[in-house]
């Protein structure tokens, strides 16, 4: 991921590493980034889109906004609109954090973790990106912090002892 130039936010707050994009007929379907967050401030806003955050590293944030409230913490994905006016209130000092933003017209996404154990996963386009340790995937091969796939076919790996994998499902509307 050090090969790819944080660009500063929307609104200049912080900065994020764009990993990867999806769009069909011109229309983006989701976006996967990787932003370090260092002060409070405002989020940026992504009006029709929708959002999961997963703190990576560091203690979190609190997302407040005039009639919603969501607490980000790490290795729990949260999932809210993009289009929400928020705040976020860092929890004892800098983080980063996962994003997949996407178009909820177009696709839905679901986010878990998978800790220090195989991955077996179905068909269907999905997201692999190790937040510690590694992931063996056989002939795809062997992935690190910070590293991951998209893929679209059944696939296994095999996660080290301090193995952790964020999975993002894509599932088309």
């Amino acid at each position: 991921m050090d090969e790819i130039a944080p660009a500063p936010w929307k609104n200049g707050r912080g900065t994020t590493r764009e990993l990867a994009q999806r769009s069909e007929q011109g229309q983006m379907v989701w976006r996967l980034s990787f932003a370090d967050i260092a002060q409070d401030g405002a989020f940026s806003t992504f009006p029709g889109l929708s959002r999961i955050h997963t703190i990576a590293t560091g203690h979190g944030l609190k997302l407040s906004g005039t009639n919603s409230e969501y607490v980000a913490k790490p290795l729990k994905p949260v999932e809210f609109d993009g289009g929400l006016i928020l705040n976020a209130t860092l929890t004892d000092g800098p983080c980063q954090a996962f994003n997949v933003i996407f178009n909820p017209q177009l696709t839905q996404a679901q986010a878990s973790i998978v800790e220090g154990e195989s991955i077996g996963l179905e068909g269907g386009e999905k997201v692999l990106f190790v937040l510690a340790g590694q992931l063996d995937m056989g002939s795809q091969g062997v992935f690190g912090v910070q590293q991951g796939l998209v893929l679209d076919a059944p696939a296994t790996g095999v996660l080290s002892d301090d193995g952790v994998v964020l999975v993002i499902q894509f599932t088309p509307i």
